[in-house]
């Protein structure tokens, strides 16, 4: 039976096609997909804060009637929120302190699917997931994270191996 799929063309072809496809996306390298997801992430919450500060009295007026995030006053999560978004954005997009700017996003994340959107679950276990990934591996090889490591830090700083 293994003979005679081996030999017949009609089974070997399609194996060698995904072999080869599998094989090329293989190649494809790690770092590529640690800045696309930071600019994925950067592109969800850079507009957020962007539109909060464009328009204050708005949001404050967001986080007293709509948010209500516990235990902070509205005037304070505002702040927060808005300053998380845009300096975390801004960091993951140069790839800077990456793991430390993944952290308040995630706190975010996690803040608005229990108390604001629970009803938004599959958009926060995506941006989550990203964040996660980000937060364990690093920035990857096309960051400032990278390029300040010898100096700076470890090693591998801004990617993992494995």
């Amino acid at each position: 039976m293994v003979a005679d799929v081996q030999r017949n063309p009609a089974i070997s072809m399609p194996r060698h096609l995904v072999e080869t496809a599998s094989d090329l996306l293989g190649r494809v390298p790690r770092s590529l997909h640690q800045f696309l997801f930071r600019l994925a992430i950067a592109s969800v919450f850079l507009p957020a804060g962007l539109l909060k500060l464009a328009s204050w009295e708005s949001t404050i007026a967001l986080f007293q009637d709509e948010y209500k995030v516990p235990v902070l006053a509205p005037a304070v999560a505002a702040v927060m929120a808005t300053t998380f978004e845009l300096v975390c954005s801004a960091l993951l997009i140069v790839g800077l302190a990456t793991r430390l700017a993944t952290l308040p996003l995630l706190g975010q994340t996690l803040t608005i699917q229990l108390f604001v959107y629970p009803q938004a679950w599959h958009e926060h276990l995506v941006w989550g997931s990203i964040l996660l990934f980000l937060l364990t591996r690093g920035a990857g090889t096309f960051s400032m994270d990278h390029l300040l490591a010898p100096r700076f830090g470890p090693q591998d700083a801004g990617q993992s191996n494995y």
